[in-house]
């Protein structure tokens, strides 16, 4: 497996944590779609820079039509209606059962990769999937089992943001992780900022937001941009279902930073913790050993 791959997804993992973390101390914008536009536009903005800079933006004077309506639909499918979905399902249900439904998007994706991707998903990753779901449970302060209409948005935005990552996976055979970042979120922003002009939801906005909150948009902003210009670097060189799973350490990271803060670490966050890495020690960290051994008893 791709070294620069795994510490760059790894890097999107601890970028997770951090964000979550520092959304503790964020500061409440009414229109969480708008909110979603503002972000998205400025890490839109700051990849187009960063792609000129590279001198990668060349590349996409050579995509055929093919490649750009790929782009596209991954604006549409990962840039724009999932998020419209999630924050809207986030209004309509707890912060806990959205949490949780959000973390089961692994599983969905490691389906969607064995059938359409071909990728193998071994005893080794269920056993291991199985101890991160129950640690992401145990973390959770609260979960109701009715399933109501929030729950629901929030579920077609982990399988949008499923097939995303497929067709991402995809793309990225023949794009760079940058330029596949960048269509993601300039065609996602373009999309949403077309919706909210359809439905009246973006002048008033825009003209009620105050410093502070445009400080904590662009705060989130350069989160995003860090947190998608590693993920799809990374995804391009390691399985998109392994991928998946490193994101959970973004977990513990947060807990681990609020124990720096002077949080209190609760006894189920430390168990959390413990479920969280065992099951990733177990998805990853079997084969080695076996290989290992392998070629310890062959000498």
């Amino acid at each position: 497996m791709n070294n620069k791959g795994l510490l760059l997804v790894f890097l999107t993992a601890v970028i997770s944590g951090f964000s979550v973390f520092i959304n503790k101390f964020g500061v409440t914008i009414n229109n969480s779609n708008f909110f979603a536009l503002a972000k998205n536009t400025l890490v839109a903005i700051l990849l187009t820079a960063l792609v000129v800079l590279l001198k990668k933006h060349r590349i996409l004077f050579t995509l055929s039509k093919k490649q750009w309506g790929q782009l596209v639909l991954l604006g549409l499918i990962g840039g724009s209606i999932p998020f419209l979905l999630f924050f809207k399902g986030l209004a309509l249900t707890g912060a806990a059962q959205g949490a949780f439904i959000h973390k089961t998007m692994f599983i969905f994706v490691a389906v969607l990769a064995a059938f359409i991707l071909k990728e193998k998903i071994n005893k080794n990753f269920v056993l291991g999937g199985l101890l991160l779901m129950l640690g992401n449970l145990i973390a959770l302060k609260s979960l109701h089992f009715s399933f109501g209409r929030g729950d629901v948005l929030v579920l077609l935005a982990v399988l949008f943001w499923s097939a995303e990552n497929i067709l991402a996976k995809h793309i990225l055979r023949d794009l760079g992780g940058n330029i596949v970042a960048w269509g993601r979120m300039f065609f996602g922003a373009a999309f949403i900022f077309i919706y909210l002009a359809a439905t009246n939801q973006f002048i008033q906005p825009a003209l009620a937001l105050n410093p502070t909150q445009f400080s904590w948009i662009l705060i989130t902003a350069i989160l995003l941009f860090a947190y998608v210009t590693t993920w799809y670097n990374g995804l391009k060189y390691i399985p998109v279902s392994l991928a998946t799973t490193i994101l959970f350490l973004g977990s513990p990271i947060t807990t681990l930073l609020g124990a720096i803060g002077g949080s209190h670490i609760a006894l189920k966050d430390t168990w959390s913790g413990i479920l969280i890495i065992g099951g990733l020690a177990i998805i990853f960290g079997y084969e080695k050993l076996k290989e290992r051994f392998k070629n310890y008893v062959r000498t």
